[in-house]
């Protein structure tokens, strides 16, 4: 008999999000840490996603990119 082990894994959501009009960097990390379980957490998560550039950031119109270090 096969035990099913749960996948620890995210999904992945290959379907792209619609468009905000305009989201600040504080309403990402609200978002973000209403779904981690600590501030540390948070941070590597918002990190990530400005890192891989699945989250962009503009500014007065222009996209900017987010260098983490």
């Amino acid at each position: 008999m096969k035990v099913h082990k749960p996948n620890r894994r995210m999904k992945k959501n290959l379907k792209k999000a619609h468009r905000a009009t305009s989201l600040s960097l504080g309403d990402l990390i609200l978002a973000v840490s209403a779904c981690s379980k600590n501030n540390r957490e948070t941070v590597a998560a918002v990190a990530d996603l400005l890192e891989t550039g699945r989250v962009r950031l503009n500014a007065n119109g222009r996209k900017v990119r987010a260098r983490v270090y």
